[in-house]
């Protein structure tokens, strides 16, 4: 007897092949049997009307702290996410001195928004080493998960507060590619690291990685080549405003290195601006023309994300905003309410220099969220350029005068300035590339602002129901299969015989993410975004369900992912 057979579905193995209606049968935790099973299981689920397909890989996370308090990796499991990658953008909780956690989660507070209260209470930050750390979560997941090794935590590790505004000498540097490949032995996917603008630590410095000398990065990258089934990830300035040369040749040369992919994060698509992301594109272009391969990670829908004048989050991100938006409240609401200052903003925001943030412009389509003063009541649900055609005013204008009165804040929902069917047009062509990879969600991060993890579900709905920019197949393969193979995950991302069996089952006629909505289920007592899925009636890991009916169960079949044992080596050159 089998121990499950999912019975009668239409069978979306994953390849990009049609589908085809019949029967899986799993044991211990692997697929034994596809198509007409007629051996009977312990347990067996009526598939008929649904489509059954591989687990969804997710590409990019920062679940690194949320497992230890929530193992399920939630609302990812819900959407089907059977797999997550993390230690993304240069940052991992190990290895770790001691004296240093409380860096470490000031940190991660502000470049990743996971509250501080949470990584102060969530987790007891006991662990030295990178093989520690993998210890303390394995046998512990509802998700498999992999992780690579952060390059801000090496260097704190090796040089201690020196990490954050020098280069590395010779002996440093041998440290680190020591600690790396100790990270990597004990299971590390590979290395990642941030040169982005974007990326501060809780001092308002440049996190430790921004300091690293092209030489110490890719003499990093060289550990990497020396392991089987390693990766690279990076982000850099040009990630958000177009790649310069020095960039270009400084990926060409961390894949060649290492002599493996490097994926990055991430690909914003804007018919307002083309050309950027076809350059972006053609960095993958050159690296293959020099023995490299680097593929750009994209999101096939548009997060919804919340904004406040009150607290930091990406209108800091806009040309001179910082400097305003950091102030003391006092000084900065009195800063906004100057008229000079409120026309510098405009401009900026509007300028060139705003690279991909320029999205973030469209002050009339912002609706309005949560406010607190009496001046604004009724406010909330409406847009910006209702109140501002009320008040015969302009829309950036109210939207200050709004805020201010709120002393700040009020809770603003941008509509994106990107949300035109040319842009769509143009991310339907960009999916088409080998050069991309469909990800970059960062769930576990920015947690109060955003929740990217619904994309799985909110993509194959529209692809369904909404836009049909790719067919059911293509965007399965696109979610599962073309994920696996650029990690070399090992017999998962297919339903295939001998294969685990990391399977979603879900109704085609109603798959996709519900409303977002604030849950107040952090440790330390602190909120953050959460969204349900639509349609997706089970979700198997290993064999197991770790959604049933809909509804998450306390099941734990998750594989703490290591390199060269669950991955296999992708070269390239």
């Amino acid at each position: 007897m089998l121990d499950l057979v999912v019975r009668g579905g239409t069978i979306i193995d994953g390849s990009g092949s049609v589908g085809f209606s019949g029967d899986i049968g799993v044991r211990d935790g692997r697929i034994t049997a596809i198509e007409d099973v007629a051996e009977s299981g312990r347990t067996e689920i009526d598939a008929s009307g649904l489509v059954v397909c591989p687990g969804f890989v997710d590409p990019h996370t920062h679940y690194d702290a949320q497992l230890f308090w929530d193992p399920a990796a939630s609302p990812s499991n819900l959407h089907g996410v059977t797999t997550v990658i993390g230690g993304n953008c240069g940052f991992t909780l190990a290895p770790l001195n001691p004296g240093d956690a409380p860096y470490l989660q000031r940190m991660m507070a502000k470049v990743e928004g996971m509250p501080l209260s949470a990584l102060e209470t969530g987790l007891d930050w006991s662990w030295r080493t990178f093989s520690d750390y993998l210890a303390r979560l394995d046998g512990t997941l509802g998700v498999n998960a992999g992780f690579l090794v952060g390059h801000c935590a090496i260097r704190r590790a090796v040089m201690g507060a020196d990490a954050t505004g020098n280069e590395a000498d010779p002996s440093q540097l041998e440290a680190m590619k020591g600690l790396l490949a100790d990270g990597i032995v004990a299971g590390g996917l590979g290395f990642s690291t941030s040169l982005s603008y974007t990326h501060n630590d809780g001092d308002g410095a440049p996190v430790a990685s921004r300091f690293a000398s092209d030489e110490e990065v890719i003499a990093l990258c060289s550990v990497v080549s020396e392991h089987e089934g390693t990766t690279l990830e990076y982000v850099t300035d040009g990630c958000m405003q177009g790649f310069t040369d020095e960039e270009l040749d400084l990926m060409v040369a961390m894949s060649r290195s290492a002599r493996r992919p490097l994926n990055w994060n991430v690909l914003t698509i804007d018919s307002a601006d083309p050309d950027r992301y076809r350059a972006q594109l053609g960095a993958s272009v050159r690296a293959a023309e020099h023995g490299a391969r680097v593929v750009a990670l994209t999101m096939p829908v548009l997060v919804g994300m919340n904004m406040s004048f009150l607290s930091y989050c990406a209108l800091n991100m806009l040309p001179d905003w910082g400097e305003v938006l950091g102030l003391p409240v006092s000084e900065r609401m009195a800063k906004l309410a100057d008229p000079q200052t409120r026309t510098h903003l405009a401009e900026r925001a509007a300028s060139p220099d705003a690279g991909v943030f320029t999205r973030l412009t469209g002050w009339g389509g912002y609706r309005i969220g949560d406010t607190f003063s009496s001046a604004n009541q009724g406010l909330t649900g409406r847009t910006v350029a209702d109140i501002a055609a009320e008040r015969g005013s302009e829309p950036f204008t109210t939207l200050l005068d709004i805020v201010l009165a709120d002393e700040l804040r009020t809770v603003l929902w941008p509509a994106p300035t990107d949300d035109d069917d040319e842009s769509w047009r143009l991310r339907a062509e960009a999916w088409q590339s080998e050069h991309t990879l469909l990800g970059g969600s960062d769930a576990g991060a920015h947690l109060d602002r955003m929740c990217g993890a619904p994309y799985t579900t909110a993509f194959l709905g529209d692809c369904l129901r909404g836009r049909g920019l790719a067919s059911l197949e293509t965007a399965i393969h696109m979610l599962t299969d073309a994920p696996a193979r650029l990690f070399g995950l090992r017999e998962r991302g297919r339903i295939e015989g001998g294969w685990h069996a990391d399977l979603v089952v879900f109704d085609p006629d109603t798959i996709d993410s519900g409303a977002m909505r604030m849950v107040d289920d952090l440790p330390g007592g602190s909120a953050r975004l959460f969204a349900d899925a639509v349609g997706v009636h089970h979700v198997l890991v290993n064999g197991q369900p770790i959604v049933s009916g809909g509804q998450a169960t306390d099941a734990r079949p998750g594989a703490l992912l290591r390199s060269g044992r669950d991955t296999e080596t992708v070269l390239v050159g």
